[in-house]
């Protein structure tokens, strides 16, 4: 019984990542809920076997249950309810606001990145000043253009 759920809750944890990786809201926002089912799910099986409710004066001789994966599922439960409602609200004011869903490349990032290719491309072009320097200099000369 272990396995099926130990296997179930990888699947809900790929599932989850693949659509949470897509452009789609809707798709993030199912995405997020499965990650949180199988966040769940793993709380479960880490809390190992059932035992007494850890009552005062009731656990006697058996062994009492541990409550640390409760707790923790509560709190993930709690968090991932949270976390759904403020990308529902988002999903919902992009779709006002565009009338889709689709997350859109940000401009700001567009144009960082290019900033960034530039950056590189200075660095290619200060090697190859510094490297026709270098030959110029091991021709035995200076290169300033001053000839005759």
């Amino acid at each position: 019984m272990s396995l099926v759920l130990a296997v179930s809750a990888a699947a809900l944890f790929s599932l989850g990542t693949w659509l949470l990786l897509q452009r789609s809201l809707s798709r993030i926002i199912i995405g997020l809920g499965l990650l949180g089912h199988g966040a769940n799910l793993l709380l479960m099986l880490s809390g190992q076997r059932r035992g007494v409710a850890p009552f005062v004066g009731s656990i006697g001789s058996s062994r009492p249950a541990d409550p640390m994966p409760q707790a923790l599922a509560l709190t993930a439960i709690v968090i991932s309810f949270g976390v759904t409602a403020f990308l529902l609200a988002l999903a919902y004011r992009s779709w006002q606001l565009t009338g889709d869903d689709l997350v859109e490349d940000d401009v700001e990032d567009r144009r960082i990145a290019r900033e960034g290719e530039g950056a590189v491309d200075e660095e290619v072009v200060d090697q190859e000043a510094l490297s026709a320097a270098t030959v110029d200099a091991d021709s035995g000369g200076e290169t300033t253009g001053e000839e005759g």
